[in-house]
């Protein structure tokens, strides 16, 4: 077990280290409607030998209309506990797509202060593709009692989204696809309208992946963001849809070395769905 956690581990760091005991690995896999696909289904079918199933709608506010907003602590806490998961321990995420769920469930865990944490490149994709052991069995496991340390600078809600607004030194990047940050499509979710929030950069997340779902390296990453215009010096708000690819925007600025970070937990989900909010569009 290397000392330093990086954001990202490669496949080959992984299977070296699966023996590890203070080694946890979680499939964080969700997948949206249109998809059609069961991630638990497809968990009991075949996962990364040892790992367990983060359920992002379990690690989620049961109560809030919204989908995916923040749980509580207690909530959080016991949720990550049944899944084996104690302090000290190192939290490698995955998911089925290559870079998309798990970067919520990596983003999660820093938000309640675990900095012992990081997502497998690739994920499971680039695993399967390099024939490396995959498991059916599920053992079951629990940890002991977790306390957090919530780091609310991390997540922020409309109203700071509204003051950033209003800020020349804030910067808002939306990950949704162009054409829904544009609003020549309609939302994938009933209710919401078309368009984005005045003044945001939009950089879609897949701009951000490589063809196997690998995150781009450091250097092509600032590249990107360079040319958008993106100051990394700056406060900067990350959103998207309901939260979840806004999380992989907010790992590659990471890797890229800024520091002032939040992400707007109620996305496109909130801020489309209220009229006392307003929306840009480029139609």
């Amino acid at each position: 077990m290397v000392n330093e956690v990086l954001e990202l581990v490669s496949t080959e760091w992984l299977e070296k280290n699966l023996g590890s005991k203070n080694l946890r690995v979680l499939d964080a896999s969700w997948y949206l409607p249109n998809e059609n696909r069961n991630p638990k289904e497809e968990f009991s079918s075949r996962h990364i030998a040892g790992s367990n199933y983060f359920d992002i709608n379990s690690f989620s506010d049961p109560d809030d209309p919204l989908p995916h907003m923040v749980p509580s602590e207690y909530r959080f806490c016991s949720e990550l506990s049944k899944l084996g998961v104690s302090a000290g321990n190192h939290v490698v995420f995955y998911d089925g797509l290559g870079l998309f769920s798990a970067a919520r469930a990596w983003w999660l865990l820093k938000l309640f202060g675990f900095t012992n944490v990081s997502i497998l490149d690739g994920g499971l994709p680039k695993w399967v593709s390099e024939n490396r052991p995959l498991k059916s069995d599920v053992i079951g496991s629990s940890g002991e009692l977790i306390t957090s340390r919530f780091n609310n600078q991390l997540v922020c809600d409309w109203k700071q989204v509204k003051l950033c607004i209003g800020d020349k030194r804030g910067q808002i990047i939306d990950a949704r696809p162009f054409d829904r940050f544009s609003g020549h499509v309609k939302e994938p979710r009933p209710g919401l309208r078309s368009g984005h929030i005045p003044g945001s950069i939009n950089i879609c997340y897949k701009e951000l992946l490589n063809d196997d779902q690998t995150l781009k390296n450091k250097e092509l990453l600032s590249d990107i963001f360079a040319a958008k215009g993106v100051d990394l010096t700056l406060p900067i708000i990350t959103s998207c849809g309901s939260g979840i690819t806004a999380a992989i925007l907010f790992l590659a600025l990471e890797v890229v070395g800024a520091k002032n970070l939040a992400l707007y937990d109620g996305s496109w989900s909130e801020w489309g769905s209220r009229d006392d909010l307003d929306v840009e569009n480029n139609i």
